[in-house]
């Protein structure tokens, strides 16, 4: 059973102030927040609220789940709202990330419907050429968004270019930590399916599997959606499962081939690429597209194999004080700043590990001073 819901004016961590909901699901709630430690700035507070009880089962998957928080915590694309932390407070896992104030697709199609205004092909084309290259930057780092629908891009006030926000990638982690509870391994991956009927491709829908071409799938049906007004379901013959949203779409462009080949069957038969979608786009003679594209996205390649764990030649107590001095200074992503820097950066001295750690602290007054008593605990 769900706990109750956090009330507004409700301090997280001595820091959140809680000022109201955006949003319930079935994993948790959404809250806007306010940190009285930063002048009051808005933040999104995602609370994960538990459905079981076994502790091996959620120990066990929260390291699934710390491994894609330092993935996440790394991303920096300003059409993706940045990952600030994650802890867990009376037994609700909490994930802190930047708050984007404006109105999602959804809302926006529905504007645009009461004004008898859908979004037109042109606009749809700059569309998807201002998302494929986020959806590069994620696959390059390896990353599947899962759940790409109009709910889940926004358009930013005083801004043209939309943001990708609410990962699946983070509810499938969340939904193993408080789901799996058996000893294969793959259990939970499978109880954990995220993503939404209609947008989700068929390999996520019937086995939890994803790839960088089933975003490009579910882009595609956002698109339709977004052209048409119809819901995916309406877009589909009820008799052949095929879709039928091509008469809606003119073939002055390249736009109807292209969003055809993105929502094949057969993950095989798709563009593997967001590059590959941006070069047929760049090719349609309806609409030009802006050259800064052209430059902001690069191959990707996708490596599904876990990360391997980090090792250290240095002792567990220096690593420990380092840990917990720059906890201080930006809070509990600390410890996955480090193991990465010792990741990539094995064979550093004591020294330059000290002055590693301290260039990830953005306030230089706080760098200083972490500096200097780390380097007094090396005297």
């Amino acid at each position: 059973m769900l706990q109750a819901e956090i009330e507004t004016g409700t301090i997280i961590k001595n820091r959140y102030q809680i000022q109201g909901v955006l949003g319930r699901g079935g994993f948790g709630r959404t809250y806007l927040a306010s940190n009285i430690e930063r002048c009051g700035e808005l933040c999104v507070l995602k609370v994960f609220l538990p459905t079981a009880t076994d502790q091996e089962a959620i120990q066990r998957s929260r390291k699934l789940f710390e491994r894609e928080a330092r993935v996440l915590y790394k991303i920096n694309h300003p059409q993706i709202p940045k990952f600030l932390a994650w802890f867990e407070e009376a037994g609700r896992l909490i994930i802190v990330q930047e708050y984007i104030d404006g109105k999602t697709y959804f809302r926006l199609l529905k504007e645009r419907q009461k004004q008898g205004k859908p979004f037109s092909e042109p606009e749809m084309i700059q569309w998807l050429t201002d998302l494929l290259p986020v959806l590069a930057h994620l696959h390059e780092n390896n990353i599947v968004h899962r759940d790409i629908s109009p709910d889940n891009i926004m358009l930013p006030k005083g801004q043209s270019k939309p943001v990708l926000i609410d990962f699946g990638l983070v509810k499938q982690k969340v939904s193993q930590i408080w789901v799996g509870n058996s000893g294969d391994p793959n259990e939970s991956e499978r109880l954990s399916c995220v993503g939404k009927f209609g947008y989700s491709p068929p390999e996520q829908i019937r086995m939890g599997l994803c790839y960088p071409c089933s975003d490009l799938y579910a882009l595609a049906v956002t698109a339709i959606v977004l052209l048409t007004g119809k819901e995916p379901l309406d877009l589909i013959d009820q008799q052949s499962l095929e879709w039928r949203w091509q008469p809606y779409i003119s073939s002055d462009t390249n736009l109807r081939p292209i969003l055809s080949k993105m929502l094949a069957e057969k993950p095989m038969d798709r563009y593997q690429s967001a590059q590959e979608v941006l070069f047929q786009l760049q090719r349609s003679p309806a609409v030009e597209i802006k050259a800064e594209t052209q430059s902001s996205i690069r191959q990707p390649t996708f490596n599904p194999k876990p990360e391997p764990e980090p090792t250290s030649r240095f002792a567990a107590e220096f690593i420990e004080l380092c840990q917990q001095e720059l906890t201080q200074c930006i809070g509990p992503m600390a410890k996955y700043i480090i193991e990465e820097i010792l990741f990539d950066f094995p064979d550093l001295s004591s020294q330059e590990l000290v002055e590693a750690v301290a260039a990830e602290i953005p306030n230089r007054q706080q760098a200083a001073e972490f500096r200097q008593r780390l380097l007094l605990s090396l005297q």
